[in-house]
């Protein structure tokens, strides 16, 4: 059945345009203007990426803030983001193996992915090798290393490297941007080693290893965690003997993170009037300064009254 000339010449004009459409998806030039999309599997290396990058970066984390970011669940829709990012920053020190899963699922083969951990000096590296018997131990060294501002710094040095490569053209910017943080991570050395200084005590027990690069970076000694090894929550008798610690050192301060259980903490401040601070490992959210603030606020929680 043949079509009437003018139904013939409408779907022929609306195939050409298709045709032409199509052709202009695959050969319109890139904005200029559009914004480096970074990916990030915590939010304190998303954060010093919106830092570093400015204006020109669009930064996201996959871990929530008071997420637990050994355990994360990969999600279809963690890969579809990955997808469309041009630079992933990982922790490193096989904390984010789940990363792993991510970055394969999304296909994305412009992606470069920088691991922030590798000019970083490894606290709490085995000497010996590592075992079950021994929890969650890992390998390479404690992997909290962000915790240390000093480690900020070089990590803001990786993220300007990386986003130069991207982005040619602002590499100087980028390299800028990051010296200034590192200025800004001097003061808050100094304001921090500052407050620790006034402390009563200088000595904490904390949940999980998480606080070691925080504690050697401000001068605070870690004497003990409620777990009695990594990964594994407290028993009766290691609580027991972490009271007669507390009591014998006089710690003021046990730190925990959101997302492990209150019991531990709620039971040494009954029986030795320890304070229980409660602290995410991880900043607020992905923004410029969110890295440095939260730094600052856990410092000032150290100084006074927090949840207990």
């Amino acid at each position: 059945m043949k079509l009437p000339i003018t139904q013939f010449r409408r779907q022929s004009w609306l195939g050409a345009c298709a045709v032409v459409l199509a052709c202009a998806v695959f050969t319109w030039p890139a904005d200029a203007s559009a914004k480096i999309k970074v990916g990030a599997s915590v939010p304190d290396l998303a954060s010093i990426a919106a830092t570093v990058g400015g204006d020109r970066v669009d930064c996201f984390a996959i871990c929530r803030p008071n997420a637990d970011v050994h355990h994360v669940e990969v999600l279809p829709s963690y890969m579809v983001r990955v997808s469309r990012a041009d630079v992933y920053l990982k922790v490193g020190m096989q904390l984010d193996q789940w990363a792993d899963q991510i970055i394969d699922g999304s296909r994305n083969a412009k992606l470069l992915i920088v691991d922030c951990s590798l000019d970083i000096s490894a606290l709490e590296k085995p000497t010996q090798k590592v075992t079950a018997l021994q929890g969650d131990v890992h390998p390479y060294g404690n992997p909290h290393y962000w915790l240390d501002p000093r480690n900020g710094a070089i990590i803001a040095k990786e993220v300007a490297d990386a986003l130069g490569r991207v982005d040619p053209e602002h590499a100087g910017e980028y390299q800028a941007n990051a010296a200034a943080f590192a200025k800004s991570v001097e003061e808050t050395m100094t304001e921090g080693q500052s407050i620790v200084a006034k402390l009563p005590v200088s000595e904490l027990i904390t949940y999980h290893s998480s606080w070691v690069y925080f504690a050697n970076a401000f001068g605070l000694t870690v004497d003990g965690h409620a777990e009695p090894v990594p990964g594994i929550p407290p028993t009766a008798g290691h609580l027991n003997d972490l009271v007669n610690l507390v009591k014998q050192k006089k710690i003021g301060v046990f730190i925990q993170e959101p997302y492990f259980s209150d019991d531990a903490g709620k039971f040494l401040n009954r029986q030795t009037g320890i304070r229980v601070v409660k602290a995410s490992p991880s900043c607020d959210d992905t923004g410029a300064g969110s890295y440095l603030t939260h730094i600052n606020d856990i410092l000032h929680m150290l100084e006074g009254p927090s949840a207990g």
